[in-house]
């Protein structure tokens, strides 16, 4: 089909149908890939976030967590929500220095992107020299940075970065068995722990919840057993 042409020609190129095919391939390529978090993001004006409560039974005052996430690839099937920034405030200005720190260093740590979910487990390591303590429910905390380091576990598995590893109905029902022999109560607003004053700290989930059962030590909150 002629084309006619009603402006100046200022200059030429030619294209062969090769060159055409690969530039095809590679902008569908383009305009396929998701966008990743990096630092490259710029922070929008508004972000979405969820607050947490985080006190301990011999602590004065509260420590609030508050992660803001953005969402990427919004309304497309690529759409995600990934964690972008994370606050840490208190009445208490003992904890001010450090949860500053824990603030800009665990925020740069979620603008880089990439696997963050390495933050639960190198929170959960910190031991206060002065002990732990047990918080409602009878899970064990090594410490208060530890606690943060199980709230971003929460809340990384609400946006669906870790996955849940409830338990199966066979452990469900197994669990629901033994408390029922052991006249358990299953209202844990009744007592501080619905476990056992007699419990033992579960070396899998810290939560002081390890009966002997038959002869076997087994933990009334995950299921783990050292019989296997």
């Amino acid at each position: 089909m002629a084309v006619r042409i009603e402006k100046q020609i200022v200059g030429f190129n030619i294209v062969k149908d090769d060159d055409k095919l690969t530039d095809t391939v590679s902008t569908k390529k383009k305009a396929k890939a998701p966008e990743q978090m990096s630092e490259t993001i710029k922070r929008p004006e508004s972000l979405l976030g969820e607050t947490y409560k985080i006190k301990p039974p011999h602590a004065e005052h509260a420590l609030y967590v508050t992660i803001n996430d953005i969402v990427l690839n919004q309304d497309t099937e690529h759409q995600t929500r990934r964690p972008f920034e994370i606050f840490l405030s208190s009445k208490n200005m003992e904890h001010f220095q450090w949860t500053i720190a824990l603030t800009l260093i665990i925020s740069s740590v979620f603008r880089k992107g990439g696997d963050i979910t390495f933050l639960v487990d190198e929170l959960r390591s910190v031991f206060d020299p002065n002990g732990g303590y047990m918080k409602r429910g009878g899970k064990y905390v090594p410490s208060l940075v530890a606690e943060i380091g199980d709230v971003i576990e929460r809340h990384l598995k609400k946006i669906g970065m870790i996955q849940e590893d409830g338990l199966d109905d066979a452990q469900k029902d197994f669990i629901a068995k033994k408390k029922e022999e052991l006249k358990l109560k299953t209202n844990a607003n009744d007592d501080y722990s619905p476990f056992p004053a007699t419990a033992e700290v579960c070396t899998n989930c810290s939560t002081k919840a390890m009966v002997r059962m038959d002869g076997c030590l087994t933990c009334l909150s995950c299921g783990y057993s050292k019989c296997g």
